[in-house]
């Protein structure tokens, strides 16, 4: 069973600017979600994790070695897909999968090429494999991007906002991948999409200001919301008053109208009807009290 132990992490930038304060996290085997809004923090700890950078202060430990003072133990055990990356325009998947596994010191020629075409297989880009990587959809990249990650048979695996731009399916074919993969290993899943957290991950955290301002199972968040979710209709032009009045969690438009959830300890009548709770309730109620 492999650990990941966050202590107290902070990172300030020479600008001034404080991305994390005073975080703390355990995450064990299996998928972990980072949930928070653009410019949250999220980034900046994947980066952190992955020592691309260095903490002002804090500790990291993975399988109890200290990854802040010894970077290249974490390095050995890593997979990282960023938001962006690039790629050499004309070569194609094949050869950029084997020459970064070069890169990742897998230097017996026959186990590398049996990796490169195995990941290919898992990642359903083998019959595209002659194909230059800059010619792939945005699914494609991804998934090529999860092979690269791949490679070396990490045990810390760090996707950054992966299904950002995907359509539906492919968004769907690769959370499915990403479960596969989170059997063995730790995968950390950073993005502001609720739903990428809700389908797949055990466990999870809300991050919001550098902050980690709630953590938890995500089907137990939701059920301290439990009655406490209202719903209700309402004309367009009339959310400004609901949202004086009330604390709306999140807005919708349906059919000319816009649905509103609000959260209430008791029931705040005027027509609302009580709601099912869902993570995207915890998630705007947490963010809302931090923003206080």
């Amino acid at each position: 069973m492999n650990s990941l132990h966050i202590q107290n992490l902070s990172k300030t930038y020479p600008n001034g600017v404080k991305a994390l304060n005073n975080v703390s996290l355990t995450i064990t085997n299996g998928m972990f979600g980072l949930l928070g809004p653009n410019g949250a923090g999220k980034s900046s700890l994947m980066k952190t994790i992955a020592s691309l950078q260095e903490p002002s202060s804090g500790s990291i430990m993975f399988n109890d070695k200290d990854i802040v003072s010894n970077p290249q133990e974490i390095r050995n055990q890593l997979g990282y897909l960023p938001q962006e990356f690039g790629v050499y325009p004309k070569i194609s998947a094949q050869k950029l999968l084997n020459h970064i596994a070069v890169l990742k010191g897998m230097v017996d020629k026959t186990e590398r090429k049996n990796q490169v075409d195995s990941l290919l297989e898992q990642t359903n880009l083998y019959q595209h494999r002659k194909k230059s990587v800059h010619t792939f959809s945005g699914g494609m990249r991804q998934r090529f991007g999860i092979a690269q990650a791949l490679l070396g048979n990490p045990q810390l695996i760090i996707v950054d906002e992966p299904t950002a731009g995907l359509d539906p399916e492919e968004r769907n074919r690769f959370l499915n991948l990403l479960s596969e993969i989170g059997n063995n290993v730790i995968v950390i899943l950073s993005t502001h999409i609720v739903e990428d957290v809700k389908d797949l991950c055990s466990n999870m955290a809300i991050l919001n200001k550098g902050e980690i301002i709630k953590q938890g199972n995500p089907i137990e968040l939701t059920s301290t919301l439990e009655g406490h979710v209202w719903g209700k209709a309402i004309e367009n032009e009339s959310l400004k008053f609901y949202q004086e009045e009330f604390k709306v969690l999140s807005t919708r438009s349906i059919s000319g109208k816009t649905q509103i959830k609000i959260y209430s300890e008791s029931n705040p009548n005027s027509g609302f009807t009580l709601m099912q709770p869902d993570l995207e309730s915890v998630y705007f109620s947490e963010l809302s009290k931090s923003s206080i």
